[in-house]
């Protein structure tokens, strides 16, 4: 059985309380052009798109499934399987990479155990690669969140780490 086959049918016997997602739904239900507010309140409600939320979604709006995962599919923003609470980010870039950005992409790989576009078990950590986060001037860049971390060092990469494993897994929400 394929991984993709395994994880809709893991997520399909796992209970999702699908009242968060009628409530952005009902928000935004006589809104013209409502589909992407909808979708980004409801990946704000659960970190990602839940495949029953996107059901409810086509249903409630009216629209084919195969419009919104044609939307979910074609724009970056949305995700599909759950994220970790941290989202780990390395710029790849040309003046990262100049500067060591590979040594530190292989440094987080092996301290988090996950790879590129990957989550950790206990859904703190999600690692991505990027083309560039926009600040050459303090390369090699990673941003956890909305916090950068400019000059990155391999010491720099463990003391992240060690920051944000002290930290709540839950967001507050």
């Amino acid at each position: 059985m394929s991984e993709a086959v395994e994880q809709r049918e893991e997520e399909q016997t796992e209970e999702i309380d699908l009242e968060p997602a009628n409530r952005v739904i009902d928000k935004f239900i006589d809104m013209p052009g409502n589909l992407m507010p909808v979708l980004q309140g409801v990946q704000d409600e659960y970190g990602y798109i839940p495949r029953i939320a996107a059901d409810l979604i086509a249903e409630r709006l009216n629209v084919y499934p195969s419009q919104i995962y044609g939307v979910l599919t074609f724009y970056a923003q949305f995700h599909l399987k759950p994220r970790g609470r941290f989202i780990i980010r390395v710029c790849v870039g040309t003046a990262c990479h100049v500067q060591g950005a590979t040594r530190i992409v292989e440094t987080f790989y092996d301290k988090l155990g996950i790879g590129h576009a990957e989550t950790t078990p206990d859904l703190r950590y999600t690692f991505e690669k990027v083309a560039c986060l926009g600040a050459c001037g303090m390369a090699p860049l990673a941003m956890v969140n909305d916090a950068t971390y400019g000059s990155m060092t391999v010491q720099k990469v463990e003391e992240i780490i060690n920051d944000y494993n002290q930290r709540p897994l839950k967001s507050g929400k």
